[in-house]
């Protein structure tokens, strides 16, 4: 018979994730939390997870949610450990990711009295978490209905703070289904309401009559209806839809490089550009550029459409649609028309120009940053889902056409490069497909305790653009005219050989473009263990090539 913990606070903790099919714990070790760990591990309902490093164990957690779509529970000690969870759960907060961090502590008497492993736990997320649950010794199957609950319905990160007094690792032998019933729990899924229709028509009226109106698509996981939404869209000739490739929509009439349309443009032709209408949906935008034009050059209406928020990013929002974007299309649909424009006809000439001019100009680049990406994007296998990192990879990343049956995921909620790595792994282990994670140099080594993961699919492929340093450094204006650029460049003359060898990863490199294309050919095929290729590339060229690649692209 199983063994269980005899705590009543961590029977309840997981009787209650049991309950809501919390089926997936990430644990990492400790003391403190040894009641939770013995009731999560006899529990033959939940698959439990061990890894070591707390930061690298959210952001592994937060990759399973990101595929998912469902909440998993994440289980600490106390004290410090905790606070390695914050970057995950930011990250979370953002992109509206659900994750139940569940908190080992010591009780009250032994807080700030001079005791070990000690801090000030409760409500130390509060500023980004949406729930924050401090037990009692006694009944509180209420908070964690509101916790978990909270974490399902409104997508985000909820904390659950258990204090345990000692002993901590007492069990009783019982019958699991014979643990208190947890009463009058019943989830309360979100149930959208449609929009009124005679609200809705004044929306329609402005929109009927404009001739310039933009979509602005954001981070979205892969959805057909709104595929086939926002093809509906641009049979209209006044509509522009504007996609990034984290969006997860595709089609030809799509402008799908946002910099690469915008950034030759001079003044008179951004004022062309500027919309009447703009309707923004999905989560945070990468591009700087079109967040710069919207902000000078404002559409006369905003609205976004999203069940949960909007931000105010181009500081202009006039009106929140607080429903899902399929939901409000399908309704607004019945009330539009298409307007007579050459709004849309005249920026995907421009978009066509952009593009044969950067053909040409990939055809003649030398080997540099640019030209691995025109190398590696068309290499990846069809359906395989694409992770990259922050900073330079996300931003090359949107240069290009990638192919559509490619699922493409980014942390874009703080656009930090502190757990890329980690969350690509977590992504891996959920989505069992093909995954391949391209990322930089920094944001690599920051987290290479990712690698120390016994959950690693021999599938999963790294592929590290190597160029000595944080390359976007010398980019963007500011560092490479200040007599610090060291500081901001950080440069190194580490590779991830020994990592590789240390966590059983098969290890390539290539310099070039010959040796490039030969590793790429036979780079994602099957094989007993994960694979890295490091790509070395010349850190005082990169941002050269990239600057001319931008003024070549001028008419």
């Amino acid at each position: 018979m199983p063994k269980f913990p005899k705590n009543s606070l961590a029977k309840q903790v997981v009787n209650n994730c049991i309950h809501y099919t919390i089926n997936t714990v990430v644990i990492s070790p400790g003391s403190r939390n040894a009641p939770l760990i013995i009731g999560f591990n006899e529990a033959k309902e939940i698959e439990t997870l061990s890894i070591v490093d707390e930061r690298c164990a959210a952001f592994f957690a937060l990759g399973i949610a990101q595929q998912t779509r469902k909440p998993v529970a994440l289980v600490c000690s106390s004290g410090s450990a905790l606070l390695n969870y914050y970057p995950a759960i930011a990250e979370a907060f953002y992109s509206n990711i659900p994750l139940i961090v569940i908190s080992a502590d010591r009780p009250k008497y032994l807080i700030d009295v001079g005791d070990g492993q000690t801090i000030r736990q409760e409500n130390v997320f509060a500023n980004h978490s949406l729930f924050n649950a401090n037990l009692k010794v006694s009944n509180s199957n209420l908070q964690l209905k509101q916790a978990i609950e909270t974490a399902i319905n409104k997508k985000g990160p909820v904390h659950i703070n258990v204090p345990f007094d000692e002993p901590l690792y007492e069990t009783e032998e019982i019958d699991f289904e014979k643990i208190e019933e947890i009463k009058e729990v019943k989830e309360s899924l979100i149930d959208e309401t449609p929009l009124e229709v005679d609200e809705l028509q004044k929306f329609a009226d402005i929109w009927n009559t404009s001739t310039k109106k933009m979509v602005l698509v954001g981070e979205h996981f892969p959805n057909e209806l709104l595929q086939i939404q926002l093809e509906h869209l641009v049979k209209d000739p006044s509509v522009l839809v504007l996609i990034e490739n984290t969006a997860n929509v595709s089609h030809p009439k799509f402008i799908n490089s946002i910099d690469k349309l915008i950034f030759p443009l001079e003044d008179f032709e951004l004022e062309k550009f500027q919309p009447d209408i703009l309707i923004s949906l999905g989560g945070l935008i990468v591009s700087k550029k079109i967040k710069q034009h919207l902000r000078k050059y404002q559409p006369k209406h905003h609205w976004h459409a999203d069940a949960k928020r909007a931000f105010d990013t181009f500081q202009c929002l006039e009106h929140h649609f607080k429903i899902s974007p399929q939901l409000f299309f399908s309704q607004f649909f019945f009330l539009t028309k298409n307007t007579d424009s050459n709004y849309q006809q005249f920026w995907l000439q421009k978009k066509a120009i952009r593009l044969k001019k950067h053909q040409e100009f990939m055809n003649t680049c030398k080997f540099s940053d640019l030209k691995v990406f025109s190398k590696l994007l068309p290499s990846i296998p069809d359906n395989s889902l694409l992770q990259l990192s922050n900073s330079s990879v996300i931003r090359y990343s949107q240069l290009f056409d990638i192919n559509k049956t490619l699922q493409v995921f980014c942390n874009r909620g703080t656009s930090g490069i502190d757990g890329s790595t980690s969350t690509a792994i977590g992504a891996s282990f959920a989505a069992q497909n093909n995954t391949v994670f391209i990322t930089g140099d920094i944001s690599f080594f920051y987290d290479s305790n990712a690698l120390w993961n016994n959950y690693i699919p021999t599938n999963f492929r790294i592929i590290l653009l190597n160029n000595s340093g944080g390359g976007i450094f010398r980019f963007i204006p500011g560092p490479k005219d200040s007599n610090a650029l060291d500081y901001f460049e950080t440069p190194h003359n580490l590779t991830s050989e020994h990592l590789c060898k240390m966590y059983n990863f098969e290890y390539l490199t290539a310099d070039n473009e010959v040796d490039l294309n030969l590793k790429l050919s036979k780079f994602f095929e099957k094989s007993e263990h994960p694979r890295l290729l490091e790509i070395f590339t010349p850190r005082e060229e990169n941002d050269k090539i990239l600057k001319a690649y931008f003024n070549n692209l001028k008419e």
